[in-house]
């Protein structure tokens, strides 16, 4: 592992710890979700009657099987999962938990899902794991360092927008005016690619597209994501060029220098 940024709130032997007890944590996941991935396996509507919200045993049980390991050995950390809510923190140590980020794909037999880990830190993440166990690939970042199992990697350069790679998972997702302001992005860009969950996050911190912007998100959809995009040399805000929140919208840029270009846009 790369030294990890010397402005972080948490020393680099601290830091080199908790991202090897993250990568044991998502090793945990992985036990259970290959288990159901591609075999027979009962769906659950989390919004009957309302929508289509996905949520299967693979989900369930790989957020068991991470808790388990957090309450072991860092019973004092806190707790937010997507599956089963938030055990509030007795210190600034939090683990933010998607055990399968991309139900819809994972129950399609598609490869584009991921289990999500981060660890926050008085809120602000730190560390972040994005793991898609099939193809074998872990993404792991932290203040000043990104890794593919265990290799460094880079965000690319982008010379404009207009040279660009952009993802979002679904344009639909995009409500009110966000999807104007979009559809004017799309239109600057190259080239688009949907569908991709965070897994499009993961293949723009290695260096092959170049923006991902989505919308409605919670916090355990994508603070994993933020430390492996700025450990890269990306950048991750919301559509104001602030620290992403709770308003649900996060910007992704592999090329930093295309932010202002981007929200110029996004701000219309």
């Amino acid at each position: 592992m790369a030294s990890a940024d010397t402005q972080s709130p948490v020393s680099k032997a601290e830091i080199e710890a908790l991202c090897a007890f993250a990568c044991r944590l998502a090793d945990a996941a992985a036990e259970v979700t290959l288990k159901y991935f591609r075999s027979p396996i009962g769906v659950d509507n989390k919004e009957e009657g309302t929508g289509f919200d996905p949520v299967t045993k693979a989900d369930q049980g790989a957020e068991e099987a991470i808790r388990a390991l957090i309450e072991t050995e860092y019973p004092d950390h806190g707790i937010f999962g997507e599956e089963f809510g938030i055990k509030a923190a007795s210190g600034p140590f939090e683990w933010v938990l998607d055990p399968v980020d991309g139900t819809r794909a994972f129950i399609s037999g598609l490869p584009t899902w991921g289990t999500l880990i981060a660890l926050r830190y008085n809120g602000e993440p730190i560390i972040g794991v994005i793991d898609q166990p099939y193809l074998r690939e872990r993404y792991l970042g932290w203040p000043g360092g990104a890794t593919l199992n265990g290799e460094p990697i880079k965000t690319r350069s982008c010379a404009s927008l207009g040279t660009a790679t952009i993802s979002t998972t679904d344009p639909d997702l995009f409500k009110g005016h966000e999807r104007p302001a979009f559809n004017t992005l799309l239109n600057e860009s190259q080239l688009v690619r949907y569908g991709l969950d965070c897994y499009a996050y993961a293949v723009m911190a290695s260096g092959h597209m170049d923006l991902v912007i989505e919308s409605g998100l919670k916090p355990y959809d994508m603070m994993a994501l933020i430390p492996v995009v700025r450990g890269a040399g990306g950048s991750a805000t919301n559509w104001e060029g602030d620290a992403p929140g709770d308003c649900g919208r996060l910007l992704a840029l592999g090329d930093p220098a295309r932010l202002e270009d981007t929200l110029a846009i996004l701000k219309g």
